[in-house]
C-alpha cells in the first residue's frame, strides 16, 4: 500500500496526515458512513493487507480493521442513518459526515487526504485524492474502518428486515434487492428519497416514515398529483 503521499507530507512537517473516506454512497439502504484515520508514519510493515477495502475479501477486511483500531494514532466513525441522508441528500450529509469524523479525531490532522472529491470547511488543509483508497494507506485505513462498520450494521438490520437480503447486498441495488422491493414495498432502513425506493412506495401504498427531499430523478419517475406546483410519488411529511 503506498506510504509516498502522506510520508511526504509529515516529512515536511505538515503532518499527522488524516485520511478520509465512506461506504454506502451508492446504497438506497442502509447508513452512510464516514471514517478518518490517522496512522503512525512508517507502520507499512505492521499493515501489510491495507489497501482500498473493496479489493480485500470480508475476512480480510475484519482482520485489517482489527490491525488498524490497534495500530492508528486516531480514528473516528461517523454513522449517518438514512432519515438524516433523505430529508438533506447524499451529497450534503457526505460532507457533512466527513467534516464531522476529522474534527472529532483525538489528534487535530496538520493535513488531509480525502478519497475523490473535495470538502470544504475542514478544520486543515487538505486535497482530494483520485482513487485515494488505493494511493494513501490512511485514505485505505478510513476506507476499511467505514466498510467494515457499515457491513455489521446491516447484518444487524438483516436480522430485523430478514426479507431484504441486506447481509448479502448490504442495501445496494441489486436484482435481488429490486424483487424484495417490489414483493414487499420499502422499510424503515431503506432511503425513500431514492429513486427505485420512491417507486416502490408508491406501487405498495406507502408514505415515509420521515421528511424526505426526492431527488429529480425519483420526482420524473412516476407521474403524480402535483403539491404547490411540484410533482411528488407520495406526500412529504412536514417537519
Amino acid at each position: 500500500m503506498p506510504w509516498a503521499l502522506q510520508g511526504a507530507l509529515d516529512r515536511r512537517g505538515l503532518g499527522p496526515v488524516a485520511g478520509v473516506d465512506e461506504a454506502g454512497r451508492g446504497a438506497c439502504a442502509g447508513p452512510l458512513v464516514v471514517a478518518a484515520c490517522v496512522l503512525r508514519p512508517g507502520d507499512a510493515s505492521r499493515l501489510p493487507e491495507l489497501t482500498d477495502s473493496k479489493l480485500l475479501t470480508a475476512a480480510a477486511r475484519e482482520r485489517v480493521y482489527e490491525r488498524v483500531v490497534r495500530r492508528a494514532v486516531s480514528y473516528t466513525v461517523v454513522v449517518v442513518p438514512p432519515d438524516e441522508v433523505d430529508a438533506r441528500g447524499i451529497h450534503v450529509t457526505n460532507i457533512e459526515g466527513m467534516r464531522r469524523a476529522v474534527t472529532r479525531l483525538e489528534v487535530a490532522p496538520g493535513y488531509v487526504l480525502i478519497d475523490g472529491f473535495r470538502v470544504p470547511g475542514l478544520p486543515a488543509p487538505s486535497i482530494p485524492v483520485i482513487k485515494g483508497d488505493r494511493v494513501a494507506a490512511c485514505v485505505a485505513a478510513a476506507s476499511v474502518l467505514a466498510k467494515v462498520t457499515r457491513d455489521r450494521i446491516m447484518a444487524d438490520l438483516h436480522a430485523e428486515y430478514p426479507q431484504y437480503g441486506f447481509d448479502v447486498h448490504k442495501g445496494y441495488t441489486t436484482a435481488d434487492h429490486g424483487r424484495a422491493l417490489t414483493d414487499h414495498g420499502p422499510c424503515a432502513a431503506h432511503r425513500w428519497s431514492y429513486t427505485n425506493v420512491a417507486v416502490a412506495a408508491q406501487e405498495h401504498d406507502l408514505q415515509p416514515p420521515h421528511p424526505v427531499m426526492l431527488t429529480a430523478a425519483a420526482l420524473q419517475a412516476k407521474p403524480a398529483p402535483a403539491i404547490d406546483n411540484q410533482e411528488a410519488l407520495f406526500d412529504v411529511p412536514a417537519g
